[in-house]
């Protein structure tokens, strides 16, 4: 009865467990109204590096009074021109501009503003802007709606007027530049947005030239602000290549002296552009439009350093730190495709030559070194990413030449964490190494999701502020190690124990997974979590041994729907202002926007395939696996015999990496991180047991199936050798002293077998190869008497020929 229900037992436990932690979320709180005035200063290109109380001394001070942060300016386009960022602040959405674009992406021609009174202005081009945005776009951003929430706006200069302009063109109010007395003006809308000018080009004397002048026309506007007023400066855009992070500051009531964060962020001390525009209304205690802005409002957090020049330094670091990730991310991953593909050639001979072959005939042995040496590579390429995840937890990125110091600094890491599984005391057994290196790398994800994920954020196999796409939680890599790395660490555990308990050791270290992966709290993915949870339901019906049916593939993907489900239940309850990106997606189905998101979804997964290396890796790993290892001659058959949980734990990585990559718009990225740990492991685990596919378990009286006890356990019997691996008991690499091989008896043998002693109860009393032992006179005793017999001639078992 228990067997039955067993499945269904175990996706309620997964299920729960994933729904968990899917649905607890951090307090967010309702924003309260703060301000009876917002004005929106924007100074297009302007970066923490700009900032210096000779220069800018008013932005100086405004910073040390309120609170700052990073700005990532990512909009519809890229790069994001000053034009595009001034539209995706009044869109409070992804926007961009249309027409004609010169050689460096922006539009070449000017804003066209037409002022047919002395009162507001009119913009004519916006009509055709709107249907752009609304028509070819996949965000479906509509230009206007920051000014179609308030009553009166205000617009001062060409890239404000773009910002205020209604969806039909008009700017309630609009001066070219800061009249005399700013007073009336500003004091006129509740929203006033105000075009500071723009910082641009390389040379730092011109660009603190530029910077100068915008900070006197803020010490202007601070000057003229209204009372009990919030007033808002950032760095609205790009002015060069390659994309930096700007500047955020925020100074009025409720923003003193705090770090400036987002619920679309969730990491204190970043912001983005879409931000700003919720960030004011919430400010005025307006509601939000019906379509809801992609940004959330902004907060002010504790624990920004007392001295300005410490606290301005981490958001210029980071700065730094992007633009560093963005130069060395696609070396590094083309060069580990590259190596892992290169170790996908060279392992093939080694393969086809390192089984024994039982006859005098038969390929030459490879040399023990070479093995040795290749299974040290092998152990190498599968430690790579989460080494290149420790090595941003050194400055590599302020060095002259960042990309060679992450590169030597990755080699050490890389050898360093070789020779700790090499010298560790399970190197020697196929299973121990295979915990080794999958508990390692678990490791090292886990503690950095634990401890905030500070090594994803700008890291080279993380994630990058400058997309704009995550700043906290898993990154697409990391997910696909960290899935990988837990699902072989739950295999592993699951081998050791009874075959019963296998299924609930794979749920409970999966299940621990999945709720790193799906909480808020740490690795704040979602989908990830949805698509863990089916590769933990496949691994754990499968790993007591069985093939993966139709009715156990149901059973995962019913654990996977319900974890959906469970948790798009929870999220749609929420209010709309604090849904997730699953309760936002449903939500967009309801009101019949939710084609963007999957366009969105299917532009990116396409986008990905083709331009990213680990799509290269992933296709590598699937052809070795497919037209190699999968192969009679191949090893991993007979892995998969000897060790079902491990077989167990691979589908279900293959599971959960293909789903996750798909559902979250990275293709095969997910897929070609866990197989930059996983196939080196496999093929380094083939080896192994095909270099002790020959080996002879000698028979053990005590060794029974007693209780449901099987022999795939891990500790395979009892070898001749006294080897713990594998059925043989064979354990260790290629070259290691291995048992008496089974092509017949070893040189010198005597011509005659001894049949064992019994005992006054019949129990057997050593092994059928075994020499009875003498009495004290030297003779056997006549209990079992000598018989002369030819000599026996030990047949291939029949596992042996079929995966020869």
């Amino acid at each position: 009865m228990l067997r039955r229900i067993a499945p269904a037992l175990l996706t309620v436990l997964v299920v729960a467990l994933g729904v968990t932690a899917l649905a607890a979320r951090p307090p967010q709180g309702i924003p309260q109204r703060t301000a009876d005035f917002v004005v929106l200063a924007g100074i297009a290109g302007l970066r923490w590096d700009d900032v210096d109380p000779q220069s800018t001394p008013t932005l100086w001070r405004m910073a040390q009074d309120g609170s700052i942060g990073s700005l990532s300016v990512r909009s519809a386009h890229r790069p994001t021109c000053p034009v595009d960022g001034w539209l995706t602040v009044g869109a409070g959405s992804f926007a961009a501009w249309n027409g004609s674009r010169s050689v460096d992406g922006c539009p070449s021609a000017a804003v066209t503003v037409e002022q047919p009174d002395g009162i507001g202005a009119n913009l004519p081009d916006q009509e055709s802007v709107v249907q752009y945005n609304q028509q070819r776009l996949p965000w479906g951003a509509m230009p206007g709606s920051l000014s179609e929430s308030v009553r009166c706006s205000v617009a001062v200069g060409p890239g404000a007027a773009v910002a205020a302009a209604r969806p039909f063109g008009r700017v309630d109010r609009y001066a070219s530049g800061l009249p005399a007395d700013p007073r009336p003006l500003l004091g006129s809308c509740v929203l006033s947005i105000v075009d500071l000018g723009t910082v641009k080009g390389a040379d730092p004397a011109t660009r603190a030239e530029e910077a100068r002048a915008a900070d006197a026309e803020l010490a202007r506007v601070l000057a003229a602000r209204p009372p009990r007023s919030l007033v808002l400066v950032a760095g609205i855009s790009d002015t060069t290549q390659p994309a930096r992070l700007h500047v955020a500051v925020a100074d009025g009531p409720g923003w003193e002296r705090g770090w400036l964060t987002s619920a679309s962020t969730g990491r204190d001390g970043y912001l983005q552009l879409v931000d700003l525009a919720p960030t004011a209304l919430a400010a005025l205690g307006r509601p939000m439009p019906e379509r809801l802005f992609l940004g959330r409002p902004a907060v002010s957090t504790g624990g920004r350093p007392a001295d300005l020049a410490e606290a301005i330094n981490a958001p210029a670091n980071a700065d730094r730190e992007a633009a560093a990730q963005r130069s060395v991310s696609g070396v590094f991953f083309t060069l580990l495709a590259g190596v892992q593909v290169l170790l996908a050639v060279a392992i093939l001979p080694l393969l086809r030559r390192a089984r024994p072959h039982a006859g005098p005939a038969g390929p030459t042995p490879v040399s023990g070194r070479i093995v040795a040496v290749m299974e040290l590579l092998l152990v190498a390429a599968a430690l790579t990413v989460p080494a290149a995840l420790l090595t941003d937890a050194v400055p590599w990125w302020r060095g002259e030449h960042p990309g060679w110091i992450f590169a030597g600094v990755t080699a050490l890491l890389v050898a360093a964490g070789t020779a700790a599984v090499r010298f560790a005391p399970g190197y020697a057994n196929t299973l121990g190494l295979l915990g080794a290196v999958a508990g390692l790398t678990t490791l090292v994800v886990g503690l950095d999701v634990l401890t905030g994920s500070r090594l994803q954020l700008n890291g080279v196999v993380g994630y990058s502020a400058l997309q704009g796409g995550r700043y906290a939680g898993l990154s697409t890599v990391g997910l696909g190690v960290f899935l990988a790395g837990a699902l072989v660490t739950g295999g592993w555990f699951a081998q050791r124990v009874h075959r019963g308990w296998r299924p609930a050791v794979m749920v409970a270290v999966g299940g621990l997974a999945v709720v790193v992966v799906g909480s808020p709290y740490l690795g704040a993915d979602p989908v990830g979590a949805i698509a863990l949870t089916a590769g933990v339901s496949v691994a754990a019906v499968i790993s007591a041994g069985g093939w993966l049916t139709v009715s156990r593939l149901a059973w995962a993907t019913m654990a996977a729907l319900a974890v959906g489900i469970g948790f798009a239940v929870v999220d749609l309850r929420r209010p709309a202002a604090e849904r997730g990106s699953l309760g936002r997606f449903l939500s967009a189905l309801g009101d019949g926007t939710g084609g963007f998101a999957v366009h969105r979804s299917s532009t990116e997964n396409f986008e990905t395939l083709v331009n990213s290396p680990l799509t290269v890796l992933a296709l590598t790993a699937g052809l070795l696996v497919w037209f190699a290892l999968l192969q009679p001659w191949g090893g991993l058959m007979r892995l998969f015999g000897i060790y079902p949980a491990v077989r167990a734990a691979l589908a279900g990585t293959v599971v959960a990496a293909v789903l996750g990559g798909v559902l979250d718009g990275a293709a095969l990225d997910v897929m070609g991180a866990a197989a930059a740990l996983v196939v080196p492991m496999a093929a380094l685990a083939s080896l192994r047991v095909l270099g002790h596919a020959a080996d002879r378990t000698r028979p053990v009286a005590a060794r029974s199936r007693a209780n449901g006890a099987d022999d795939d356990s891990g500790s395979g019997g009892v070898g001749p050798a006294g080897g713990g691996d594998g059925p043989t008991g064979g354990g260790g690499p290629l070259g290691a002293v291995h048992p008496r091989p089974i092509a017949g008896p070893p040189p010198g043998a005597p011509a005659t077998v001894v049949h064992p002693v019994s005992d006054a109860a019949g129990e057997r009393r050593g092994d059928a190869d075994e020499p009875a032992e003498p009495t004290a006179s030297g003779s056997t005793p006549d209990a079992a008497p000598t018989v002369p017999v030819p000599p026996r001639q030990v047949s291939r078992s029949s596992t042996e020929v079929a995966a020869s």
